[in-house]
């Protein structure tokens, strides 16, 4: 009798877990339609936080992290989901884990990814962000491999976002390549490249005149040519 009764409380207690699991999991996925309606990003974050606690799920997991990194919440990105590579890795948290680890200054780390998703899809945007992580990394072979892929295949209509000013704005992928190919170029020979570099720059900037950080860069490497050598006593 008492086995019976200790059975029923068990069968009476995991039913009410049940049913207290599912009645929470319909509530956050009802949150989750009202923040995501409202636009509201901290909510969504809040209730797709809950889900995967009630419900693990990787695409969830993936899409929570995705909405990190756009939001520059690199490190809780990288909480979510790892900085592991792992062969069953969507695209989107392949492109996750890179995003965010150039965020928080891990080129070579960065570097794995944004190569893996190069495989999986080879083109200009990522060749750009390639040529960048590897010219930081003072690989100007390979960097300069990357740019010359991304020339061959850039179209008229692709953009990459700059963000050093306070206003962010936008120029052609061309010139944003153009003028990484112009840093490898004098990073190879500063002293024998430096006017060409300029040259390249000069490109860039034609392309589109507000791209401030090729000036920027053109303004340093003429400095250059006007400083003065240091004299030998």
């Amino acid at each position: 009798m008492k086995k019976l009764v200790l059975l029923l409380t068990v069968i009476t207690t995991l039913s009410a877990t049940a049913q207290t699991k599912s009645e929470l999991l319909k509530h956050f996925e009802s949150y989750y339609v009202e923040m995501k309606g409202q636009g509201d990003v901290q909510g969504v974050i809040n209730a797709m936080t809950h889900l995967n606690v009630i419900k693990p799920d990787q695409k969830r997991m993936d899409t929570l992290a995705y909405i990190y990194v756009s939001e520059g919440r690199n490190l809780e990105a990288l909480n979510t989901i790892g900085i592991d590579k792992v062969a069953t890795d969507s695209d989107l948290n392949t492109e996750v884990k890179a995003i965010a680890l150039k965020g928080v200054n891990q080129p070579e780390r960065a570097l794995v990814f944004y190569e893996e998703l190069f495989k999986r899809d080879s083109n200009a945007y990522l060749a750009y962000e390639i040529a960048d992580l590897k010219l930081q990394l003072q690989d100007l072979a390979g960097a300069k491999a990357s740019i010359d892929f991304g020339l061959t295949n850039v179209k008229p209509d692709m953009k990459r976002g700059f963000y050093e000013t306070q206003r962010p704005y936008e120029v052609s992928l061309k010139a944003a390549l153009t003028y990484l190919k112009s840093l490898v170029l004098f990073n190879m020979n500063p002293t024998d490249n430096l006017d060409k570099a300029i040259t390249m720059l000069d490109e860039a900037i034609a392309m589109d005149a507000n791209f401030n950080l090729a000036k920027l860069s053109k303004d340093a490497l003429v400095a250059k040519k006007t400083e003065k050598p240091a004299s030998k006593n």
